[in-house]
């Protein structure tokens, strides 16, 4: 199976799991100038569930998961991780913590293999250092064959076996998109942020992109936090949903409770109605 693999390589990195909530987010608020990105914003994350957030352009969706990534300050609140502050942790430190991400805009290594690409996440939990790896004690030797095997594993629950020694850069667009999903999950991480994975899929890929989503929760018992504008997948996808609107929180509840709330259908449409 699968799963207790992945899980026991993760256990030797991470440590046991911690109960819920594992993300909190208290009354965050984020000023650029005279400009308020983030206006007293909290939610909590459970473990195992897939958070979906969403919100107009301009929401402040993508400034949320930069605060969560430490490359954004925030002027007032808190976050925490697993019970610990993020601020006790500087940006260089958030894959080793246990939070992994991917982004809008794929920036893969292009000439680099599928394989390649994959295993670069992996280096995030490697322990040894540089003389070790100078001199190629055995201890790297058995660390690499650690991240090949995780990678190996990794790349056949993404279905991307087939295409796993060949460039990037000779992929279609979707089949990038799932390396780097494979990037981001190579740094065992037990949160994952998913920044608009379904961005430039057409209809087929975003019904695989949900399979895949499910199975890699249910494999690898991952809890996830999805910005996401593609409604159908949100919706269908999440066990909860936070909706943003001019920095603000303005629901948070099941998709069916976000979907009825009239702050939100007047966030979309600018009506009640």
């Amino acid at each position: 199976m699968l799963r207790p693999k992945l899980r026991h390589a993760w256990r030797e990195t991470q440590g046991q799991a911690i109960d819920t909530p594992l993300l909190q987010v208290d009354k965050v608020t984020v000023r650029f100038g005279g400009i308020t990105a983030l206006d007293g914003v909290s939610f909590d994350v459970a473990g195992g569930h897939i958070m979906g957030l969403i919100g107009p352009n301009g929401a402040g969706k993508t400034t949320l998961f930069n605060c969560l990534s430490r490359l954004y300050a925030f002027s007032e609140g808190s976050i925490r991780f697993e019970g610990r502050s993020l601020l006790e942790t500087p940006a260089y430190g958030i894959a080793s913590l246990g939070i992994g991400r991917t982004f809008q805009n794929l920036a893969l290594f292009r000439s680099m293999s599928v394989r390649q690409n994959v295993m670069v996440g992996g280096h995030s939990r490697t322990a040894t250092g540089y003389v070790a790896n100078a001199l190629r004690l055995p201890r790297v030797r058995r660390e690499e064959e650690r991240l090949a095997a995780q990678v190996g594993r990794l790349i056949d629950l993404l279905e991307l076996g087939p295409v796993a020694d060949l460039p990037v850069m000779d992929l279609p667009f979707g089949t990038q998109k799932r390396v780097e999903l494979g990037r981001a999950l190579a740094s065992a991480p037990k949160l994952l942020l998913l920044d608009e994975p379904a961005g430039g899929l057409n209809h087929e890929e975003v019904e695989t992109l949900m399979g895949l989503l499910r199975r890699i929760r249910a494999e690898l018992d991952l809890t996830m936090l999805l910005v996401e504008h593609h409604m159908n997948l949100v919706m269908r996808i999440s066990d909860r949903i936070v909706a943003l609107d001019f920095g603000r929180k303005i629901a948070d509840g099941t998709p069916a409770e976000v979907q009825g709330n009239a702050e939100v259908i007047r966030a979309y449409l600018g009506t009640d109605a």
